[in-house]
């Protein structure tokens, strides 16, 4: 049975308790983060707690715990449910209160629930690529906060999935930004591609390890905007995040991708991937 933690305590599911008066609730007023685990280890944890950090600062609302406590949270989740391969959830929202807009009494403390479940690698995207749709950005201009408003990202996703596709790709006035819950990259003549940090995208933290890979396998990047059209024109394409890890894209409206098959600086940077992740047992 899944354990779970809410409000200082490890709970199954029947002793999980969500008020109807949270905020995460009403307004998704709160943030999360996603950590990978690889052979029982957590990945990556450091950066994704501080990005919760982060975007806990930019919605004005103070954190009930440390960034230590927060990582010793997330390790006994691990361990309390047995997790190999997987992730661990963890939300904050800014409490429960009476229905207003404006911020409650301070005295409210924040709601921190998490769980952890087992969630195999993503192989059959890594080893056979995946196809995207261009879908239009029409999110708020503070994507780069890893809020809980993702009504606009549920949209885009659908319409992807609608359409036959895995992921959707978005892009504002036709400048592409990133995925739904991915960041975007194009690969041509050897160069890496990809929207810079602007308030306009989330800067993964997979995002992040890539461009790392790409200084030490001496692969060239250029984080700047380009377009729809620059996009089919790319000569490999791929995605990143938490759970899609290094994800090749193959085709863009259900256009190939350069000869529609893996490319091989692609799939350099996946080998780079793998060779550094914690060891588990492959479950593919």
């Amino acid at each position: 049975m899944t354990v779970y933690f809410i409000d200082g305590q490890f709970t199954e599911r029947d002793g999980l308790a969500i008020s109807i008066d949270d905020r995460g609730y009403y307004f998704g007023d709160g943030v999360y983060e996603v950590i990978k685990v690889y052979g029982g280890e957590l990945y990556t944890a450091k950066e994704h707690i501080d990005r919760l950090f982060q975007s806990a600062t930019k919605i004005k609302m103070t954190m009930p715990y440390a960034e230590v406590q927060l990582m010793e949270i997330a390790r006994e989740l691990v361990a309390k449910n047995n997790i190999l391969v997987g992730h661990v959830y963890i939300q904050v929202t800014r409490g429960s209160a009476t229905r207003m807009h404006q911020f409650p009494d301070p005295t409210v403390p924040p709601v921190v629930t998490g769980y952890a479940i087992n969630n195999p690698r993503p192989m059959t995207g890594i080893e056979n690529g995946v196809g995207v749709k261009s879908v239009a950005d029409v999110r708020w201009l503070r994507c780069d906060i890893k809020s809980l408003n993702l009504l606009g990202n549920v949209l885009a996703k659908q319409e992807a999935l609608e359409a036959g596709c895995i992921e959707a790709l978005l892009h504002r006035d036709g400048v592409v930004t990133e995925g739904s819950s991915s960041n975007m990259f194009g690969v041509k003549d050897g160069t890496v591609y990809t929207h810079p940090v602007t308030n306009l995208i989330l800067n993964g933290i997979t995002r992040q390890v890539v461009l790392g890979l790409c200084e030490e396998q001496g692969i060239p990047v250029v984080e700047k905007s380009f377009t729809i059209d620059e996009a089919f024109e790319m000569d490999e394409f791929f995605l990143t995040s938490t759970t899609s890890e290094v994800t090749p894209v193959i085709s863009i409206d259900g256009r190939p991708v350069g000869s529609g098959i893996l490319g091989p600086l692609t799939m350099k940077l996946q080998k780079a991937f793998s060779s550094q992740i914690p060891s588990f047992i492959a479950d593919e």
